[in-house]
Order: structure tokens, then sequence, then C-alpha cells
């Protein structure tokens, strides 16, 4: 299972890093949580703390449709990135789902400037999809303790 589980992992990177996010946005199920906590508080709760992301598969279809049709515009024109996944540990869960967890760096390139993003993922996976496996959750948390230089998140984790 876990050659499965990286081989997920780098179709994932690839995915992005390509930007094809609507084959990208294909992989989360339908009740599906992507979250990226804020820096101060990595290990927040949604419910009562800030995050710079907290989407459910409707806010995440949006987010997608924003990136790619250039209304977002700190993605326009959109970067160039690279992510490196490394770490990869994976275990079942007790109803039947997958806990895989990464070390990803992803670089992003624009505008003459390269940001550098380390983060920690932890994904819920279920079985079936095209690519053998369906994002039930994405947690990013970034291993750093602020935005600053970079400003702002504008890329997927």
């Amino acid at each position: 299972m876990a050659s499965e589980i990286e081989d997920f992992l780098y179709y994932d990177a690839e995915l992005l890093d390509a930007w094809r996010l609507r084959e990208w946005f294909e992989l989360f199920t339908p009740d599906c949580h992507y979250r990226v906590p804020a820096t101060d508080c990595p290990h927040g709760d949604p419910e009562h703390d800030l995050f710079l992301i907290s989407d459910d598969w409707f806010l995440l279809s949006q987010r997608v449709d924003a990136l790619l049709d250039g209304s977002a515009w700190a993605e326009s024109p959109r970067s160039t990135t690279h992510r490196m996944i490394s770490n990869v540990r994976s275990r079942e869960l007790d109803d039947g789902r997958i806990e895989a967890r990464a070390n990803v760096i992803l670089s992003r390139s624009r505008a003459d400037r390269i940001d550098v993003y380390p983060a920690h993922l932890t994904i819920t996976l279920v079985r079936g999809g095209h690519s053998g496996f369906e994002i039930s959750d994405r947690l990013a948390v970034l291993a750093m303790e602020q935005l600053r230089p970079h400003g702002r998140l504008s890329v997927l984790l």
C-alpha cells in the first residue's frame, strides 16, 4: 500500500504543478474539506480559529474556477510551481479510510520572485475514483511562523 500512496501523492503534485486543476479537483469526494491553518495557530479548529483556507467541496470548486478563469488576480498570470514530496507515511484507519502524511516543499516563481512554502500534509483518502483514491480531507500545515516575506498564499498546497 505504501507505494500506492506515494504514487498518488506524486500524481497529486504533478496535477497541481501542471496547473491541471480541474483534474486535481476531481480527486476530491463531494463531502471533502481542504484546510490550511494560520501560521500562528497550526493546530487550530476551523470552527473557532482563523484559517488561511477552509473550503468544502463547493468553495474549493469556486477557488479552482477562479484560478483557472483569471479572476484570482494574485495568480493572473499564474505562478510556476514545483513541489517536492518526502517522508511519506500512511496507515489504515478503523473505518477503512487511509491517512497519508508527507512533507512538501512548494517553490513558487512569479514576477521575478521565488517563494518557498514548506508544509506538512495530512490527507485522508478513500479507495475509488479514476486514480485509485479520492481525497476526503486535506490539511496543509505551513512549516513557517509567518507568511512574510511572501505576504500571501495564492496557490494550492
